[in-house]
């Protein structure tokens, strides 16, 4: 199972306190959205396509319509709602991360406030179906294309960084970075899947293991961005590889 874990080597350090107050919020940033219309698509893999028995069996589910953000969120969006801004790397064009899926929660919350808009996480089923293009799907290796260089940051062509987002091809539905830059909090619990049909699937009502998060990153090697891949973590867990993007 793909627990995230981080190894930090040990670094001397002079720390001086300082008083830090988070700015007021300013004005929000355009959110741009795709619209996903909802179809019948196959989920996860067979036993011998998958790395882990947790990506099996596959199953088929039915989506309703949804909408899913163009890009990850990023920085300047963060900060504009929150007034603060936890990221390693830093750039108002750069994707949020080291943030928590309880974080995500709160953010949430309060965009929705500001903005009068029911935004939320998309749910696994959700973020894997617009990861595969949706409807208009060409079944490629990777999420969106073959050739990963073209469509990710990842371990072999980020430097160890995040980048601007957008900068690289979209997939099939015009969506970018759902493979590498940062990896992506989804709303579910982490489950086991089930071979029978599902409609609308919002995951496991509980676990002990975590929350789902879903995207190769930055650090990851290339086949972690084939779209069926799956990661967990403690919801309380941040890091500089996980950011979000909204759904609706």
């Amino acid at each position: 199972m793909r627990l995230f874990s981080l190894i930090i080597p040990a670094t001397l350090a002079i720390v001086f306190s300082i008083a830090i107050s988070a700015k007021e919020p300013t004005a929000i940033p355009e959110i741009e959205m795709v619209y996903v219309e909802g179809g019948t698509f196959t989920m996860g893999l067979d036993e011998g396509e998958a790395e882990h028995m947790y990506e099996t069996p596959k199953h088929e589910v039915t989506l309703s319509d949804f909408r899913i953000g163009k890009y990850e969120v990023t920085q300047e969006l963060w900060e504009a709602v929150m007034g603060e801004n936890p990221s390693i790397s830093k750039g108002d064009e750069l994707p949020v991360e080291n943030v928590s899926w309880h974080d995500v929660q709160i953010f949430i919350k309060k965009l929705n406030k500001l903005t009068g808009k029911k935004y939320r996480l998309p749910t696994e089923a959700e973020w894997e179906f617009a990861a595969k293009g949706g409807n208009l799907s060409r079944g490629y290796v990777f999420i969106g294309g073959n050739e990963i260089d073209k469509t990710a940051w990842h371990s072999h062509n980020a430097d160890k960084h995040t980048h601007q987002v957008g900068l690289l091809k979209p997939n099939e539905l015009g969506i970018y970075d759902m493979g590498g830059n940062v990896s992506e909090w989804v709303q579910d619990w982490y489950g086991h899947y089930s071979k029978k049909p599902q409609k609308n699937p919002k995951g496991a009502k509980q676990s002990e293991i975590g929350k789902m998060f879903r995207g190769g990153c930055f650090g990851n090697l290339p086949e972690y961005n084939k779209p069926a891949c799956r990661f967990v973590s403690n919801p309380n867990f941040k890091s500089q590889y996980i950011g979000f993007r909204l759904a609706e």
